[in-house]
């Protein structure tokens, strides 16, 4: 036997042992699917997802299934598999879902698809994206950094200099500017490089940059290249960072003041409740009015959080003035993927 079929043989036993995984006794017992680009592991924003699935499954009495990628192929593996489970809710997490989405959807109008955190363009009646009103909660950072600052000095480190997240950098500046007139607001530094949302080493570079110009709050939306972030203010007395998507001040405790939260343990049951009664739109977008975005200083647990914004209770008095004139209307973020 050639290497070339020793390989075919070892790929086709592969995906036997999948479809077998795959298929339960019942349809029913697989109603809410959820498919995450890679393993939950210890990443908690896709084990908010799971969260998400659970408990909608749980309201509306079937059981949910959750079926991890690792690749772009085990992703369209696990999609096509919920569908042909017939899975009355398929839900995808991530940009990774789109092209897969936008293939399959078309051909499978009996299925709901759910896209958390980003849409496809022309998406099909049987497609709805929940995603995120970003700016609002990085207004509040902003905000929140300029006013525990000491050196008077903040700054913003992006991954990659893309319009999506200018939502986080541009509002982030907006919102230390307008609590604190002398506030300095450094220009955003950007990872770039092969892979800028996973390199915690570049990262640290552009922190200690940004550290040595005078920053003492750094917000860090950078996702897995965060680390180097929180490495660096950690390394430096009195400067601390803001996570980003979840609670991340057990990644360097002390050194994190808060973490801005997409909270999809919320928007995905509320989007399939929508999908249920037949009132969800094609585009649904969650913010601090619908509990979809959250800073951890706002959060009934934030005594329990870890983070060291917890002991500033006159500053938290300030973020909830600041965010209910969000809630409002008052105060108006643009949308600098609108401009």
């Amino acid at each position: 036997m050639t290497t070339t079929s020793k390989f075919q043989n070892i790929c086709l036993g592969s995906a036997l042992a999948l479809a077998t995984l795959w298929v339960p006794a019942k349809a029913e017992d697989a109603t809410y699917v959820l498919v995450t680009p890679s393993r939950i592991g210890v990443n908690k924003f896709l084990g908010l997802g799971k969260i998400g699935i659970e408990k909608a499954a749980e309201a509306h009495g079937v059981k949910a299934r959750i079926f991890e990628g690792t690749d772009p192929s085990t992703r369209r593996q696990n999609v096509q598999a919920a569908i042909d489970m017939k899975a009355q809710i398929i839900a995808v997490m991530g940009f990774e879902f789109g092209d897969i989405i936008a293939d399959l959807a078309p051909d499978y109008p009996e299925s709901n698809f759910v896209i958390i955190d980003t849409c496809i363009p022309d998406a099909p009646k049987n497609v709805h994206c929940a995603v995120f009103r970003e700016q609002e909660s990085a207004y509040l950072a902003g905000a929140e950094a300029a006013l525990t600052s000491s050196s008077k000095t903040v700054g913003v480190i992006g991954a990659l200099d893309i319009p999506f997240l200018h939502r986080y950098t541009d509002s982030f500046a907006l919102g230390a500017k307008a609590v604190r007139s002398d506030i300095n607001v450094l220009p955003t530094s950007w990872i770039g490089g092969d892979n800028p949302f996973q390199d915690p080493v570049r990262a640290q570079t552009q922190a200690a940059l940004q550290l040595s110009n005078g920053a003492d709050r750094i917000y860090a939306v950078a996702a897995g290249s965060n680390g180097g972030v929180f490495k660096a203010v950690a390394d430096k007395p009195g400067a601390m960072a803001i996570g980003l998507d979840v609670n991340q001040c057990g990644d360097a405790p002390g050194a994190i003041l808060d973490s801005t939260l997409k909270r999809v343990d919320v928007i995905l049951p509320a989007t399939i409740d929508g999908i249920l009664k037949g009132s969800a739109k094609p585009v649904v977008g969650f913010g601090l009015a619908e509990g979809g975005l959250e800073l951890l200083a706002m959060s009934p647990d934030v005594a329990a959080s870890g983070c060291a914004v917890a002991k500033e209770t006159e500053v938290i008095g300030k973020l909830k003035e600041i965010q209910a004139r969000i809630v409002s209307g008052a105060i108006a973020i643009p949308d600098p993927m609108a401009q």
